[in-house]
Order: structure tokens, then sequence, then C-alpha cells
């Protein structure tokens, strides 16, 4: 397989048919398997938070806290179920218009409601799709963790030293796992597949083609990772900052440094969100040209032998 080619064409198909990057930033809304992100952790010197921190904190009533706290829980189910919906439609719409931009001509290009609809059709499978393999992760897992707990609890913490290299080798397996799960996708939407028969042939041509397919992965998450890297740097600069305040400002300078960091935020959310749309929808193009080109989707079938006649 040409690596080179395959992401040279993905390139080009969304580059020419730019409303891609549109399906590209719904699937941002639910991205997974050749993107990688990061998570930014600190904590304030001591034990306890700044002073002004504390007060503003101690300043807000309990009802307003309770009333708070529900009205946030409410807000993150319903932005899960956008997500959701939102992101599947994204990622069908990607599949899709990938497919249909190799049958257009030089001069035409796609357009949002022609990929919409032929995208229609396989949202509730592939909703489906993702919500079992879900599912089955979190039990799998679930019970993993609680094994892993009462082995270290038995052992007095040292079986947790042992489980530790198994811990370390789920994460290429969860990997391994995560590629299947991009070709299920988008083995269901190419080839118009049910929800079993989709997982069967994901990973069917993931076996089938184990050394391409670790391959691209690998170059999909190094390189997405870095370009994700690059387009969040702007704001990791705007929270160091604004940790740095907390921790040695006072009330005045807290409360300043909120302000610019939280209008910062905003005023780079669009950005963040059409860069990553775009790479989401590079990324998902590639996979998809993958798989058409492992799998041998499209190929059209030598013509059957002719029998000499008998007269």
């Amino acid at each position: 397989m040409d690596y080179g080619e395959i992401l040279s064409n993905a390139w080009q198909t969304i580059w020419k048919h730019k409303i891609l990057w549109l399906f590209g930033i719904l699937a941002g809304c639910a991205s997974q398997g050749g993107s990688s992100g990061g998570q930014i952790n600190y904590r304030f010197n001591g034990e306890n938070p700044p002073p002004a921190v504390e007060r503003f904190f101690q300043s807000i009533p309990d009802w307003q806290i309770t009333a708070i706290v529900i009205g946030l829980i409410v807000l993150v189910m319903i932005l899960v179920i956008l997500a959701i919906v939102l992101g599947s439609m994204g990622r069908i719409g990607l599949i899709k218009g990938t497919l249909m931009a190799k049958s257009k001509k030089e001069d035409e290009k796609l357009s949002f409601s022609e990929v919409w609809q032929v995208s229609l059709p396989y949202f509730w499978r592939v909703v489906g799709l993702n919500l079992l393999i879900g599912l089955v992760f979190f039990v799998i897992f679930g019970m993993l963790g609680v094994i892993a707990l009462v082995f270290g609890i038995l052992t007095l913490g040292i079986g947790m030293l042992c489980i530790l290299p198994l811990l370390c080798l789920l994460v290429p397996v969860g990997w391994a796992l995560g590629i299947v799960i991009q070709q299920a996708n988008v083995a269901l939407v190419v080839e118009d597949l049910s929800i079993t028969q989709a997982v069967q042939r994901g990973w069917e041509v993931f076996r089938d083609n184990l050394g391409e397919m670790i391959v691209m992965g690998l170059i999909l998450l190094v390189g997405g990772g870095i370009v994700s890297l690059l387009i969040a740097a702007p704001l990791g600069v705007a929270i160091a900052s604004l940790v740095g305040v907390l921790i040695v400002g006072g009330e005045h300078a807290a409360n300043s440094g909120l302000l610019m960091a939280g209008l910062c935020f905003v005023g780079y959310l669009p950005v963040l969100i059409f860069f990553n749309g775009i790479l989401q929808a590079f990324i998902q193009s590639a996979w998809t040209l993958t798989y058409t080109a492992l799998s041998g989707y499209g190929v059209p079938e030598p013509p059957a032998e002719q029998l000499p006649s008998a007269y």
C-alpha cells in the first residue's frame, strides 16, 4: 500500500471539497481513533487554594451551589446527546463524502445537502455500533478495574505492582481496538452492512492487513497528535498564565486573570474548532481511503472466462 498516495489523496479530497471541513467539525464533537489530545494537570502550592479563590466559593450560598450542580448535570447530558448525534453524522458524512468525491468530475464539488441526505440512512446503525462498543468496553474495563482493586487490597498493594505491566499492555491493545472500531464504522457505511456484519468486516480487514493498518495508525496518531498540540498551544499558554496569576496574585489579580482567560478562551474557541475540523476531515478521509485500498472495495472483478461454444 502506498501510504503517501493515500495521505495525498485524502488532503486533495478535503481541499477540493471544503464542505467536508464542516462535517469534520461535526465529527470533532465525538472524535476518536485517529487523533490524540492532551491534558494539563496542576495543583496549587500547599494544601489549600489561594485565599481569593477560597473566599469566592465561600461567598456563594448553598442553594446556588446545588442549582449550579443540577444545571451542570443537565447541560452535560444535553451536550453528550448533541455530541453523539452531530459526531455520528459528521463521521458518516466524511466517509460518504470521500467516496462520492472519487466519482465527481474535475469541476464538480460536493454540497452539504447532498452529503447529508445520503448519510441519513446510516445514522442509527452507526450510533448503535458505537454505543454497543462503548458499553462493551465499559463493562470489560469496569470488571478489570474491580478485579485489580480487590487483588490490590488482598495483597496489601503488592499485587498492584504485578498488575502494572498488564495495565501498560492495555494501552497498545486499546489503540489497536480503536483502529478496528474505525474500520467497522467505515465498513458499515462503505458496504452498507448491519452492525454485526460491520464489526466482523472491520476485524477481517484489520487482521488481514495488520502491518499496513498499524503503520497507517501510527502515522495518523503521531501526525494528528503533533497538529493537535500545535492547535491547542495558545490555550495551554493561557491556562499556564492563569495558574500563575492564581498562585501569586491577590484577589483583584485573580479576578482579572479569570476574566482575561475567559475572553481568550472564547475568542480562540472558533479557531480551535475550525482547525480541528480540518484535521478530523483529513484523518477520516485517510482511513476511508485506506479501507477501500485494502479491502478491494470498488475494484472491478475480472470478467468471467468464456467457455468455448459446443457448436
